[in-house]
């Protein structure tokens, strides 16, 4: 389906590694909102900084920086839950295995199973720039190594592929190389495919990790690194970029679709472009002439004026030539744009975790859409006095400097994310908030009445016990902490919105602390009526469903079920009106008698309302796509597998149900059973 140029593109769901630990949306965003600078010392594990460490910036095979934003554990992972052997696994690079978590993290925070995805028109476009894992594989000493995974480990290329393969995604699968702009240059071809119909959804990332010295070594011969480790973007301090690692992976899909689909978002894109500097003064160095040609192309592309927008992440890397080049482009469309005493507020997320170089792009379209989500703008770190250079003022720009709400503006927030490559390759991306339909708190406001009170399930899955325990303690974490969901939400996002591994545990509660005792008890190994656990067969066992005749019906069962289900109810109503114009009574009415007045026990009644409950508890389990494989049934439940089975309809199983039990009644001379 092709769909119009200016139809938005909902971010249905976000996966991501960031330096300082956040490895979540919500993880990033407290790191954002609390203004941490994540950059740290280089880790030890990478290599021997310190005897390649020489602050003169003209030492040759030496390096004058030694901090970096990093990534914890980027050597563990996790091979059989991607069906990949140890042996291939030890030869992919680190940066494709952190695409595959991220993109399941994607698919699980944007409540979709990834196995619904498989044979489907996903396309796969990822922004990747080195290949550090692979240069150490192909060293010459290294060559009895070599193995026949080699080349598919660390091939860029394949850092799509290896996605498509997995995921079965059947749409266009490539990997985008424009330095620091690959990220965001991906993004811009996605949404391109998509409106033309070549995918239906878009994973979209970009990766970076640092695993040897001479890439920096190459940096600081060109003294584009800060000899003092910190991004001072905009600031009179900024004596260059701070080298950093991280992955971000983002799920799109046209906003109508993801309407029609129930999906909730953080943001939709509104428009892209993309262009190059040309020749510029030099290979490296920027172009405010392009900058500004491409952002005029964006708002025209997303139908946009320069006042519809409040905030721009720039690309901002801390360099005292690139950031005055930046903000003069920023400043002669979206400042000089912006009605009479505006300004628009600037910032940049390399202040906070360094410089992601390929995966840059992504990091800042990232922390726009959860300030967008959230309609708060977080601090850009370091910053105290503009550069000189930049006449802020003049510009009709200003440097967010503290936590503060988005700006008020009619209708929804809108925010554009700059991104630059160093061989002059430039995109630009214009988002917006999501519409209410798609909001993440739609319909939770104060003002509604509390939901009833009523008993969920919650199920959790893992590819091995150990992992299922693991996640039920994060389970438990969360729920403790005061999950921001709804109930009901909460319990129903893991049942329909998570694939389903091997392990399993499954806990009824009508309350997240009946929860969190029912996942305590798991793990502690205490039976617990409301607690099942195990491991599902493969192939799955045949499902049989076993009808009940006389015995295990009591007064006022199914009440909870009548009042909540409207399938049940729908199902004992058109059961009722057969007997009503049979027999004279009322199955609804016997169903609802207390104590002292229910008929339960008479045998007649019994049957047909033991049909009734069970006839309808099949038709609510199909509608939730369970269906047996086998059905079988004592005594009258004989009948009720009959009707189960397709042999007959129900308005015959009905009457069927009501002259058998009449005629046992007659041929027994009592129509009451003792207990």
């Amino acid at each position: 389906m092709i769909h119009p140029p200016t139809e938005p593109l909902a971010i249905i769901g976000i996966g991501c590694r960031m330096p300082g630990g956040a490895d979540s949306p919500a993880a990033f965003w407290e790191l954002l909102l609390g203004g941490v600078d994540a950059v740290g010392d280089l880790p030890p594990d990478r290599f021997d900084v310190a005897r390649l460490f020489d602050p003169d910036p003209t030492a040759r095979g030496r390096i004058y920086t030694r901090w970096g934003g990093f990534l914890r554990n980027i050597d563990q992972f996790d091979p059989a839950f991607f069906g990949i052997s140890p042996r291939e696994a030890l030869h992919i690079d680190p940066q494709h295995r952190l695409l595959l978590e991220t993109t399941w993290e994607a698919f699980e925070d944007a409540g979709v199973p990834p196995e619904r995805a498989a044979g489907a028109s996903v396309g796969v476009f990822i922004g990747i720039s080195t290949h550090d894992y692979g240069d150490i594989q192909m060293y010459p000493v290294n060559r009895d190594r070599l193995d026949h995974h080699s080349n598919t480990g660390t091939a860029v290329s394949i850092a799509a592929n290896r996605l498509s393969y997995f995921f079965d995604f059947r749409g266009p699968s490539l990997t985008v190389d424009t330095a620091c702009s690959s990220s965001l240059t991906a993004l811009h071809l996605a949404c391109e495919s998509i409106r033309a119909g070549e995918c239906t959804t878009a994973i979209v990332g970009g990766v970076h990790i640092m695993l040897t010295p001479e890439p920096t070594m190459g940096f600081c011969r060109a003294t584009m690194l800060s000899p003092t480790g910190r991004c001072r973007t905009f600031d009179s301090r900024a004596d260059g970029y701070v080298r950093s690692e991280g992955a971000g992976v983002v799920m799109l899909k046209p906003l109508s679709q993801a309407i029609a689909d129930g999906d909730t978002a953080y943001a939709v894109i509104r428009g892209t472009a993309m262009n190059q500097d040309g020749r510029s003064s030099g290979l490296t160095v920027p172009s405010a002439a392009a900058h500004e040609a491409m952002l005029r192309r964006a708002l025209g592309r997303a139908g946009l004026d320069p006042a519809d927008v409040q905030y721009v992440e720039a690309h901002g890397t801390g360099t005292p030539v690139g950031d005055p080049i930046e903000a003069s482009a920023i400043g002669a469309v979206m400042g000089a744009g912006q009605h009479p005493g505006g300004v628009c507020a600037i910032g940049s997320v390399k202040t906070n975790i360094g410089h992601l170089e390929a995966a840059s792009g992504m990091a800042g379209l990232i922390k726009t859409a959860l300030m967008l989500r959230h309609r708060r703008l977080v601090p850009t770190v370091h910053f105290e006095q503009p550069n000189p250079r930049i006449d802020l003022d003049a510009l009709r720009l200003r440097v967010v400097a503290a936590v503060e709400d988005w700006p008020a503006v009619e209708g929804a927030g809108m925010a554009g994310v700059n991104s630059f490559g160093f061989g002059g390759a430039n995109a630009h991306v214009l988002m917006g908030e999501a519409p209410a339909a798609l909001g993440r708190d739609r319909g939770r406001s104060g003002a509604e009445p509390p939901e009833p009170v009523r008993a969920e399930v919650l199920t959790l899955s893992a590819r091995s016990a150990d992992s299922l325990r693991a996640l039920a303690r994060e389970y438990i974490a969360v729920m403790r902490s005061g999950p921001s969901a709804v109930f009901h939400d909460f319990c129903a996002a893991s049942v329909l919105r998570r694939s389903h591994h091997p392990h399993r545990v499954a806990v009824v509660g009508a309350s997240f602390d009946e929860l969190v005792e029912g996942l305590e008890a798991f793990l502690l190994g205490d039976a617990r009526a409301n607690v099942a656990a195990g491991a599902a067969s493969s192939p799955p066992a045949p499902l049989a469903f076993v009808f009940s005749g006389m015995g295990p019906q009591w007064w006022g069962m199914a009440r909870g079920l009548i009042r909540d289900e409207p399938i049940v109810r729908d199902t004992v109503q058109r059961c009722d009106a057969i007997v009503q114009t049979l027999a004279g009574w009322s199955v609804l009415g016997e169903l609802a008698a207390d104590e002292g007045a229910s008929r339960m026990r008479e045998l007649d009644v019994a049957q047909v309302c033991g049909f009734a409950v069970q006839a309808g508890l099949v038709r609510l389990l199909r509608s939730w796509g369970i269906v047996p494989d086998v059905v079988l049934g004592h005594s009258a439940g004989e009948i009720t597998a009959a009707w189960a089975a397709g042999v007959h309809d129900f308005e015959a199983t009905t009457a069927l149900v009501h002259h058998r039990s009449r005629l046992q009644v007659r041929a027994t001379g009592q129509g009451r059973m003792l207990a």
